[in-house]
């Protein structure tokens, strides 16, 4: 009599139920991923002299300077101000990548192998 399910050997499970599984898991990853590329991410620096917004595929939607922050004779103060926020927008973009990736692996730890 044959082993109903799995592989010849006797791998137990149905293949077909996992393989939907994995299919309906790409998908929701997918409408994630779609959703984060869209959601915006602000941050700001110098008391908000400088404020950066990013969207969660990484790309920069703006950069507002306050002009009170342009200093001719301190051009280093802004610079710094401007990498602050961008790295802080950057942050919040990946936490929340990360955010959804926990999600979807259900906190598998490390992903997937593939």
């Amino acid at each position: 009599m044959a082993k109903r399910g799995g592989f010849p050997g006797g791998m137990p499970g149905n293949m077909n139920n996992l393989m939907k599984q994995a299919q309906r898991m790409q998908r929701q990853m997918e409408e994630n991923q779609k959703e984060l590329e869209t959601k915006e991410f602000t941050a700001k620096a110098g008391g908000g002299a400088v404020e950066i917004t990013v969207f969660g595929n990484k790309n920069v939607k703006s950069v507002t300077i306050s002009p009170e922050a342009v200093d001719p004779d301190d051009v280093e103060t802004l610079q710094d101000m401007i990498v602050a926020a961008f790295n802080e927008a950057m942050k919040q973009a990946d936490e929340a990548n990360e955010a959804m990736m926990g999600k979807m692996t259900g906190g598998l730890g490390g992903g997937f192998p593939f």
